[in-house]
Order: structure tokens, then sequence, then C-alpha cells
């Protein structure tokens, strides 16, 4: 989850509060304390529905709220202003969505700057999809010379990249600069690449990959250009939260005239959203008993703006909250203002008597076993991505891979699909866990998703440099006895494991399991030095 860090003296700067009033307030907004240098900063932990409070400025706005410092909507005046962008149509099936806006008068510390990098890294990776959907471009505008022209351009234009002092060409940069070799790939099997340019055809961006040295920003930087493209309409959300999170910071906001082929338009457009909701939805809700009126003082305090008619409330989403899509977002804000705290404790009004699921103890039985073996258990994440599940084990034509259960709106590129095994999560906490002394010997003992079923996996692996197959062998041959599963061992074609030592375990007629050498292939898409011994098998259906 993104973490802002906080420093004291801005902090109280931009709320207008003490320090000991916003910390003893801050972690009931929703925020998680992390490492604290008592004289200079505290890192603070948001949730990523919430990419306005990836910045101190958006933080200080809410917390003006939330202490009643200032509360309702904020509105930010957009100023006519001069610079034109001109979109070329080489770049609509590359990169087709631009929003753009310019921010001056602003006066920057280091701070400051920490807290724009930050922010424009921490949208990247939560509505950018790390880059693929949202790439933001920050420049120092004194440097170049409006109108810009964005469009799409020959691999082999050459201009200087943000940190460093030597040309390159736009090929050279995916090659070579670091960022190019992180996000090169979402602009494979481009025949033409996006670039901004000036009047002097300076460049300013090559998104989603880099930025040019020419407009790097310093503290000396008072006016901003900023871009934001994207394959879609989450980059004018993206562009509404840098803007007035730099007006927060003092800066005035100028807007910029995109000119398009199928229609020209102002960017950026920071009028609010409005809803109608009720107080008795709210209440039936959160557990609350509040007016209509009181609701609407609690989402003020949220910054919204809200007024109340009869039962209902009619609300002003500021278009820097790209996470309101429902009514009951709308109502958690209001129990957050409210206070979760002054909820009454209050006992149940059923009595039961627990008792372990049959599963749980089956997993208390195989955790003693293991653990008896010499594994220590790992919890990995249930969510992974079809490149290290399927392509990095070497299994693209397993039926399993047809059958994943994939993910309709995935946050990031590396959690798309529910897992469908474990051994991939296993070697990945290998691959992480390298600086550590071998032996390593892990295990896992969880769900995994199939065809839309949850079926229960036990997985095991041990790495070390005498990792053979007689090793995993006596594993497995523990396992079965022990939890007294009768299997048949037969010759295993699973693309991970080397042909010859590995082995599937079958009962009634069906692959229950696996279990064998890890193949070198494998091994080197995980980073691994080390042989890999490991099992998995199926115990639930048993």
């Amino acid at each position: 989850m993104p973490v802002v860090r906080v420093y004291y003296d801005d902090m109280e700067r931009l709320i207008g509060a003490s320090r000991e009033t916003i910390m003893g307030r801050l972690a009931m907004m929703g925020a998680d304390i992390g490492k604290r240098a008592e004289e200079e900063y505290v890192d603070v932990e948001f949730f990523p529905d919430r990419p306005d409070l990836y910045s101190v400025e958006g933080v200080a706005r809410a917390m003006q709220g939330f202490l009643g410092i200032k509360t309702g909507l904020v509105e930010y005046p957009i100023h006519k202003g001069s610079v034109v962008l001109q979109v070329d149509e080489s770049v609509k099936a590359v990169r087709p969505f631009i929003g753009c806006a310019v921010v001056r008068g602003l006066s920057f510390t280091s701070e400051a700057i920490e807290s724009l990098m930050g922010l424009q890294e921490d949208l990247h990776w939560g509505l950018g999809r790390n880059r693929r959907k949202v790439a933001i471009g920050v420049h120092d505008i004194s440097r170049v010379v409006p109108p810009f022209k964005y469009f799409g351009e020959d691999p082999e234009r050459k201009f200087v990249p943000l940190d460093f002092s030597l040309e390159m060409s736009m090929r050279e940069i995916l090659e070579k600069h670091p960022k190019g070799k992180g996000y090169g790939h979402i602009l494979n099997g481009c025949d033409r690449f996006p670039l901004i340019v000036d009047a002097k055809d300076q460049v300013l961006s090559f998104p989603p990959i880099i930025n040019g040295e020419l407009t790097s920003v310093t503290e000396e930087t008072e006016d901003l250009f900023i871009d934001v493209t994207g394959m879609d309409g989450m980059v004018h959300k993206a562009l509404n939260i840098v803007v007035t999170s730099l007006a927060e910071r003092g800066g005035r906001i100028e807007s910029v005239l995109i000119k398009k082929n199928e229609g020209d338009f102002v960017s950026p457009n920071l009028a609010p959203t409005a809803w109608t909701v009720r107080a008795e939805e709210a209440n039936r809700l959160i557990g609350f008993d509040l007016t209509a009126k009181e609701l609407a003082e609690c989402l003020e305090r949220m910054r919204f703006g809200a007024s109340s008619d009869g039962g209902a409330v009619r609300v002003q989403v500021p278009a820097y909250r790209a996470d309101i899509m429902h009514s009951w977002d709308i109502f958690e804000d209001a129990a957050k203002a409210y206070g979760f705290d002054r909820l009454e404790a209050r006992l149940p009004r059923t009595v039961t008597v627990g008792r372990a699921h049959p599963s749980e103890v089956k997993k208390g039985e195989i955790r003693e076993l293991l653990a008896g073996l010499g594994y220590l258990e790992t919890m990995p994440f249930t969510l992974t991505n079809e490149k290290i599940h399927f392509q990095w084990m070497r299994r693209e034509s397993e039926p399993e891979c047809a059958a994943a259960v994939r993910v309709k709106h995935p946050i990031s590129e590396l959690h798309t699909i529910l897992r469908t095994s474990l051994l991939s999560s296993l070697l990945e906490i290998f691959a992480m866990n390298q600086h550590h002394p071998l032996p390593q010997r892990i295990f896992a003992a969880g769900d995994v998703v199939l065809a839309r079923r949850t079926h229960m996996n036990l997985a095991a692996a041990s790495i070390h440099s005498g990792a053979n197959f007689s090793e995993i062998r006596s594993v497995a041959d523990a396992v079965l006895r022990e939890l007294a599963i009768k299997a048949e061992i037969v010759p295993s074609k699973d693309g991970a494991l080397i042909p010859g030592r590995g082995a599937d375990l079958m009962a009634e007629g069906s692959r229950i399991g696996c279990f064998g050498e890890m193949h070198p292939l494998v091994l080197k898409s995980f980073g691994l030095e080390q042989p890999v011994v490991a099992l998995e098998l199926e115990w639930g259906v048993l």
C-alpha cells in the first residue's frame, strides 16, 4: 500500500494544527501510522482506494476537514491559459488519451519536490497499473516554448533523457535506460513511439517511459506543465489529483487547449459530480442514527459539498476523488467523520458455540507434519499473474491456464488471476530470500481456485546445492503415509519438472499432485542459482 512520508513542520504549516492534534486523529481517518523519526517525519500508510491521499497536500486537505478547520467542497479556480497542445492521429493507436494543465507560482522546497515525485510514482502504481493505463509527466515549462505537439515518432529519434547527459534514441532508451528496461514492455509491437515536443521540436516527454532532461524540476522551478497520457479516461482523474495537490501549495491552475481531429477540449475539468443519497439508507448500512442534516455535516467534514433536503442529501463529489463509485463509498466517509469510536458496544443478539472447521483441523495436522520434517510455513498471496504462474513455470499449455479465474479490474499487473497452484509462490519466496543462508525449506497449505471451484492444496519446496529427487521422494512418502493418502506414483509430463526426475500422484484415476526436481528454465525465470525440489498435492478432496 502507498506510504506517504509526512514531515511534521510541513504538515503543521499546511493543516494549521499542532503535531499532537494531527497525530491524535490521523489514524481515525483510515491511516496506518508507520515508522517515525521523532523530530522530522512520520511514514503514513493509506489504502490504495484513496489516491487523493498519496501526497502530503492531499492528507493536509483531508485532515483540515476531519479536524473541522476547513469543511465543505474545495473550489479550485481554473484560469484560462494560453498553452495549446496538438494531438496527432499517429498516436491514436499507441496511447490515445491525454490530459494537460499548467500550474504557476509555485515555491518548491525539497519536501514539496519529494511529495510531488512520490505522488507521481504512487499514481503510476495505483491508478496507472504500472504506467500502462496512466503515466504522468511533470515539466519546468520555463525551459520550453508552446504550443506543444503529441504524436507518434520514429523510434530512432534522439534526445537526452532525464538523469542522463548523453543523447539516446528512443529505442536505445528502452534497451539501456533503467526506466526503459522497467516499462519498455508497454510499447511492445508499436511501430511508432509517443512523444511530446515544443514549438522548437525540443522533447518534453516520451510517455510512458521517461521525461526529457531539458524540463527537469528543481527547487528553482516556479511554473509546471503537466501531461497525463494513457489508455482511458482515468488520465483525467490522475491529472485532477496532481493539479489540486499543487494548488494546495499555492499554485495557480491554468487550462490547456487540447486540439484533436474529433474535437477540441479544455483540460483540466475540476467540476464536481452530483449525487443524491438518503439518510435512512446510510443508517441501515453503517448502524448509526443520523438525520439528513447530520449526514450532510459529516460529509462536509470529509470535504464533500453536501446539503440536506428532507430525508435526502445532495452531495457534490470533488473531481480529485477517483474512488467514489457507489453511494456506499459516500456512506463510508460519513462513518469516518462521525467516528467509529462512537459506536455503542452491544452484546450479540444470538449465542453460538464455535468449533474448528474440519478443513482447518486437517490444516493443523499438515502444519505439524511439515514442521516436523523441517519446513517453515509461509502464507503467499492468493492473487498472482499469468507470467509468473504459467509462463515462468512452463505450464502455458496446461488445462489450469485456461481454467484460471481472472480478476476483472486488477489494480496491478502483478495480481491478475487467482492462483491455481502454490508452487510458483514458493519459488517467488525463494527468489526474494537469496540473501539468506541455505538450505531453505518452506511450505504452504491453502486454497487454490480452478474453474471457479476452490480446492485445498499443500506445497513444499527445498533449495540448496544438494537438493535432488531422492530428498523430495522421501518427503512425499512421509506426507502420503501420515495423511493416509493412497496414491500411485507415475512419471510426470509437467513442464515445471525435469523429464525423468518428476512424478505425478494418481488417486482413483485422477492426478492429485506431483513432485520432483524443478526444471532449469524455471529456476532461470525466477533468478534462482541453486537446485530446487518441490511437492504439491490436493488434499481437500481426499
